[in-house]
């Protein structure tokens, strides 16, 4: 039988009889199906693609994340490796101060030895110390070339202490023929001048603080000449940072004399420099308010306090 007959009565009417073959019904069927099918995979398909839709957008946060996180570390690093480089140029100029210092030594042992007329054979200056040992690499990171560094300027400082001794051996030589009254400073430091500040505790001209002052200043006009306390050996005669342009004399048994924010300098490490001798001029360079000369007075390294040196004030 391929054909399915339906009858339609109606109460007014006369009975109607519809005839529908089968094959239309399996095909309105498999449409049915059909349509069912392709509204579960639509359904599937818009799931899949807003779940595929959410993890982009959260890979996409993530990669932002990383960016972000990767960018932090690059700013980390760059200024870790601009702070090795900051601490090179630092250790650079260290050890150039350590050559520099090493320079005026060598200058000053030669005249001492000249003036001490000693056997330039113990005492020569000239002669580069003797070195060895293994070969070392050359540094190939920031990290070995700072421990390069540290090891030259360890070098250098050990070499300093030697030639600091051997320049104490000297200056004991020295001493035998030089009276103590000529070595204690004794001599006003100045032409003119009058004291302005104390040694000991005050209040910093800058901060205001108390602070401690580490030796007298005297006032003066500026252009006057600085004098030598007493005779000596100049051994620093440079640009400071707070204290301008400076000098060290040294006196012997232990004395040492520190003048310092002149203008000008006219003496240089190694010269000999007699009681009243100008060494300088009055300035007011470095850490200064006014001109002035900033005088202090060492024994044996240890602070002392200019006022029982001078011969007034």
């Amino acid at each position: 039988m391929s054909h399915i007959s339906l009858m339609v009565v109606s109460d007014t009417g006369p009975v109607k009889r519809l005839s529908i073959r089968k094959l239309w019904i399996h095909l309105a069927i498999t449409a049915v199906v059909v349509l069912l099918v392709l509204a579960a995979w639509g359904g599937w398909s818009v799931h899949q693609k807003s779940l595929i839709q959410s993890r982009l957008e959260h890979a996409n946060y993530q990669l932002a994340l990383q960016q972000q996180q990767a960018l932090l570390e690059q700013k980390r690093l760059q200024a870790m490796l601009d702070a090795e480089r900051q601490k090179m140029r630092v250790y650079a100029r260290n050890l150039g101060q350590l050559q520099a210092r090493l320079v005026r030594l060598d200058s000053l042992g030669e005249r001492l030895v000249a003036t001490a007329s000693l056997d330039r054979e113990e005492f020569d200056f000239n002669l580069e110390p003797a070195v060895g040992g293994a070969a070392i690499a050359l540094p190939q990171s920031a990290t070995d070339l700072r421990l390069a560094l540290d090891e030259e300027i360890n070098t250098t400082g050990s070499h300093l202490s030697k030639l600091d001794a051997q320049l104490a051996v000297i200056d004991m030589i020295l001493q035998d023929n030089r009276d103590i009254s000529l070595a204690r400073p004794h001599a006003w430091p100045s032409e003119g001048g009058s004291l302005s500040s104390h040694f000991g505790l005050r209040n910093d001209p800058f901060t205001g603080k108390r602070s401690f002052h580490k030796g007298v200043d005297i006032a003066n006009r500026y252009g006057a000449p600085v004098l030598a306390a007493s005779r000596g050996v100049v051994v620093y005669a440079e640009r400071h940072r707070d204290y301008g342009y400076m000098v060290e004399v040294e006196h012997g048994y232990g004395y040492r004399t520190r003048y310092a924010h002149l203008s000008s300098i006219v003496v240089k490490p190694g010269d000999e420099v007699k009681d009243g001798q100008m060494i300088g001029r009055i300035g007011s360079s470095g850490r200064s308010t006014g001109p002035h000369l900033h005088f202090e007075v060492y024994r044996f390294g240890k602070l002392l306090n200019p006022s029982k040196f001078l011969p007034r004030g």
